[in-house]
């Protein structure tokens, strides 16, 4: 993945940033604590990548529409191009699955192992979407364990960042209420 510019940008749940090549959004950064940190874990993920001051077009498209989706819309994110010929090929089956997952529901990792035609590979599902270098786009949030459990999350926050994305999407596998005030 030789992503060329990225930049940091504001959403409800914090500073995110974004990473791309001429091919298309090449990663998405979930936040970290502070924005610093959001954009030194940036340069050590795609050290290559150049901060910029603006964004190209569709760029700033795609990060318009995450945010809409951060806001509450149930903005579909499927179409936005991706950069993912780093990945490996079962990855990039596994990411292709979940991104048909609409905002505000969920499948599980056997679910998307099924839909692959590799029902007992559920444990690789979870693996590649560890892995997920465009989180929110790819929507990895949105995928749970077999019993309706947030199972893992590696972004900051862990499963309480998951919780949150899932909540403000309005997943009805989110019914315990509200985890955080609005900001």
């Amino acid at each position: 993945m030789s992503a060329q510019g990225f930049a940091l940008f504001d959403t409800p749940i914090g500073t995110c940033a974004v990473a791309w090549s001429g091919r298309g959004i090449a990663g998405l950064q979930l936040p970290e604590p502070t924005a610093a940190a959001t954009r030194a874990r940036v340069k050590r993920r795609w050290p290559a990548a150049v901060e910029a001051d603006a964004v190209p077009a569709g760029v700033q498209r795609a990060l318009d529409r995450v945010q809409a989706l951060l806001a509450g819309d149930a903005v579909e994110l499927a179409d936005i191009p991706l950069d993912l010929e780093a990945a490996p090929k079962f990855h990039r089956k596994v990411y292709e699955v979940a991104r048909t997952i609409p905002p505000g529901r969920t499948l599980t990792y056997g679910e998307i192992a099924r839909r692959l035609g590799m029902p007992h590979e559920s444990r690789e599902v979870g693996q590649a979407l560890g892995r997920n270098p465009v989180a929110i786009i790819v929507p990895c949030h949105r995928v749970l364990g077999a019993d309706g459990r947030m199972g893992g999350f590696s972004a900051n926050g862990g499963v309480s960042t998951k919780r949150r994305m899932l909540e403000i999407e309005g997943a009805p596998e989110v019914g315990a209420g509200p985890l955080f005030a609005a900001r």
